[in-house]
């Protein structure tokens, strides 16, 4: 799905599965309504240097797959999302915010969201394989070293 990212000090794998709803699940997300929500999800993610794997604006919820750099945490970035979304969407739709029952809140409270990474099990193999590589290593370090107990360590 993705491969690792960098910044100027780190090199990262941060995928997300973000699913969001409006509030009390109305059906809204359509037509003009669901292009806007998606546009403006992609325009903020790149504001954010947060890239969009996957994207699907469905009538009552959205899916989003991510990879969001670890300067930004998940918090953050869905505060951000959905605050300048409902803000946009209600601009752009002042009836929206006629209706009693929204209360300037577009978006439910909540939001899901799962990490999406590599295997465990995969994981796992690899942290044997370099516990035993680093025991091999620090094997042939001993062996070569010429002075027994070396002091510069």
């Amino acid at each position: 799905m993705s491969k690792y990212r960098k910044l100027s000090h780190v090199v990262y794998r941060c995928d997300y599965h973000i699913v969001f709803v409006p509030k009390y699940r109305f059906r809204i997300l359509t037509g003009a309504v669901g292009e806007l929500v998606e546009r403006d999800i992609r325009v903020l993610s790149e504001w954010r240097d947060v890239a969009v794997w996957e994207l699907s604006v469905q009538p009552d919820h959205v899916h989003l797959v991510c990879s969001i750099p670890p300067k930004v945490s998940v918090s953050q970035f869905m505060g951000l999302l959905k605050g300048k979304l409902a803000i946009k969407v209600f601009k752009s739709y002042p009836k929206l915010r006629q209706k009693p029952y929204w209360g300037n809140h577009f978006w439910a409270r909540g939001y899901f969201v799962s990490t999406v990474g590599v295997d465990e099990e995969m994981i796992r193999r690899y942290v044997r394989y370099q516990e035993e590589r680093e025991r091999q290593t620090e094997r042939q370090r001993k062996s070569y070293d010429l002075f027994g107990d070396s002091t510069n360590q």
